[in-house]
């Protein structure tokens, strides 16, 4: 379709993304990849596209992806279930290394020769590289049972984040691709949901932005409206009503956790859109919902 477009109007958005360019230059943009982005064909040759992009320009991606779909696959394969808890998967010792094989392996390494094949430099990485993401097992709160929180198995929550490796890849131009697994003091491996780990390293290397991919269009109020501003006080009333649930929660929590650290913008943008990451970032229409501090 753009090679359609006359000269005219390529001009035109060429000159509306230079002030956003000059703007975000060595910048740090954490991007969480997920949703139907991450396994349509077409929608991931336009993400990997998007963040060559965005390092050619003098951005710095770092690039958090998630992996449901696939771990499910495999789960079903070897005659399991996939099971989730308040949004986070239910983490047993045999999905355990099906999730470790799934995430650090086959999409971290996919995802990671997609960019190199459209000309960037991406090193796959886990939390367990270089000591990156040390974490302890999350026990899930009991609303029946306060007193008796729920043990959902290898599922981590982060103790701490050491962003070393991922200054000493920056400063190489690389593209850092991190696969949400953590490390636990005594060696042991922890499933990490992907939206947490996203929200926290964006965080820890005071990102300019991040920017979660998700399939929906971004946040949605109960009546099925986009939301293109949201506040804390209207998340906190729209996960009272249930209008927030299930896989929203860590997402939208990690959103609010960044901005109020200091992450100048958190976006949660439609991930089904073609080169929605340019059109958030590097446009004055911007997409999605904008997750606001205060």
């Amino acid at each position: 379709m753009s090679d359609k477009l006359p000269a005219a109007v390529k001009t035109g958005i060429l000159a509306e993304a230079l002030p956003y360019i000059k703007r975000f230059h060595g910048k740090t943009i954490v991007i969480k990849y997920g949703g139907n982005a991450m396994t349509d064909d077409h929608l991931k040759q336009c993400f990997a596209r998007d963040v060559v992009l965005l390092k050619l320009v003098g951005m710095h991606p770092v690039v958090v992806h998630g992996g449901g779909p696939q771990i499910d696959e495999l789960l079903k394969r070897v005659g399991k279930k996939g099971e989730f808890i308040q949004g986070m998967r239910v983490t047993d010792a045999e999905t355990m290394e099906i999730v470790e094989m799934v995430l650090g392996g086959q999409v971290n390494k996919e995802i990671v020769n997609l960019i190199n094949q459209h000309g960037g430099k991406a090193v796959g990485i886990t939390g367990k590289d270089g000591g990156l993401i040390r974490a302890k097992k999350l026990l899930m709160p009991n609303t029946s049972k306060p007193e008796v929180p729920i043990d959902i198995g290898q599922v981590g929550e982060i103790v701490a984040i050491d962003p070393a490796l991922i200054a000493l890849l920056h400063s190489s131009d690389f593209i850092p691709v991190i696969a949400p697994i953590g490390v636990g003091a005594g060696g042991e491996t922890y499933n990490i949901n992907a939206d947490v780990v996203a929200g926290k390293m964006a965080e820890i290397l005071k990102a300019e932005k991040l920017i979660m991919l998700t399939n929906t269009p971004g946040v949605l109020d109960e009546n099925g409206k986009l939301l293109t501003g949201i506040t804390p006080k209207q998340i906190d009333d729209m996960v009272a009503d249930g209008t927030l649930s299930g896989g929203m929660l860590p997402k939208i929590g990690s959103a609010l956790d960044a901005a109020r650290s200091g992450v100048h913008s958190v976006h949660i943008i439609d991930g089904r859109v073609e080169h929605a990451l340019l059109l958030e970032i590097l446009t004055d229409e911007g997409i999605g919902t904008l997750i606001k501090s205060k």
